[in-house]
């Protein structure tokens, strides 16, 4: 089968036999022999940039899978060759995902290991395969973490913010309107908030993460482990001057943002109580209508606020 042809077949959830072979790996020259591996789905985490960032284990249950599941096999393959790792894989992503991971646990279930690795990072973590967690766990089937690099920790720990309680919210909406009804909701947690953003979006995020959250410490991490790697730190709004002057960076982008002063966590409160008062006596939209009078806020957002509030249970 041609390279073309075996990205082809993985794209649509076919095995790509030319990958199987002996297993082991290999680490400063020297081969070395996986343990056997139990029927299980193993979640694999492979590094977010520099590739010697793997670990042991991970190597082992590369090597030691009779099948292995990952985003793009063509990404996936530049991890295996480095380490000398040849085997079977199937794409697993979120167009595939529903004729995917009905195989994979019948692979289980016929007695084969499985590994699923993200194309960077831990898998499930902005990424696809809860689904296919969730199924493993229904039908009774073992999964097995197997940590590692994770480029929302790698941000926090270097973020130099408070690490004691944190929120990960992952990518925002696409659009102005939506993103900042989400940053709404976020107002008032009082814990470190931690964004994947794309890089063509960071400048507009910025502006609508300033102008709900305020003048908060935030730090902008790009590329970390890689040779480019950035970590810049400043108050929101100087961050988004920054970025909407120099324009889209290169590469995977995290952003880190401190909790709420006790000044700011006092006011998104009241805000809070204001809306959920207001709901009792009127219906949500007109509620929201009359805090914006009140507050100067917008109406769509804080719409969208007490929306999340009763979602939450706060309503009553």
């Amino acid at each position: 089968m041609s390279k073309k042809q075996a990205d082809g077949a993985s794209d649509r959830g076919a095995i790509v036999p030319e990958e199987a072979g002996e297993r082991s790996f290999i680490v400063g020259g020297v081969r070395f022999t996986p343990p056997a591996l139990q029927p299980a789905l193993y979640l694999v985490s492979t590094p977010i940039g520099n590739l010697a960032d793997i670990t042991l284990r991970a190597l082992e249950a590369l090597a030691g899978a009779e099948l292995v599941a990952c985003e793009d096999t063509r990404v996936t393959r530049v991890l295996l060759r480095r380490y000398g790792i040849q085997r079977p894989m199937i794409a697993y992503h979120e167009h595939n995902e529903a004729e995917a991971a009905p195989r994979l646990i019948a692979a289980i279930e016929e007695g084969r290991s499985v590994a699923l690795a993200s194309d960077a990072g831990t898998p499930l973590v902005s990424d696809p395969g809860y689904r296919l967690v969730r199924l493993a766990r229904e039908r009774g089937l073992p999964v097995v973490p197997i940590p590692g690099p994770s480029a929302v920790l790698a941000a926090l720990t270097v973020s130099g913010l408070p690490t004691d309680s944190f929120l990960f919210a992952g990518f925002l909406p696409a659009k102005a309107g939506q993103r900042r009804s989400r940053l709404e909701a976020f107002a008032a947690v009082p814990a470190t908030l931690v964004f994947f953003e794309s890089p063509r979006r960071l400048g507009p995020s910025l502006s609508d993460m300033a102008e709900v959250l305020g003048d908060r410490q935030a730090v902008v991490a790009r590329e970390l482990t890689k040779v480019f790697e950035e970590v810049r730190e400043d108050t929101l709004p100087r961050l988004a001057r920054y970025y909407q002057e120099t324009g889209a960076p290169k590469g995977e982008v995290v952003i880190c943002i401190a909790p709420p002063g006790k000044a700011q966590a006092a006011e998104a409160q009241e805000i809070d109580r204001l809306l959920l008062e207001l709901a009792a006596d009127m219906p949500a939209s007109k509620a929201a209508g009359e805090a914006a009078r009140m507050t100067g806020g917008r109406k769509a957002d804080l719409y969208q606020r007490l929306i999340a509030l009763k979602e939450r249970g706060d309503g009553g």
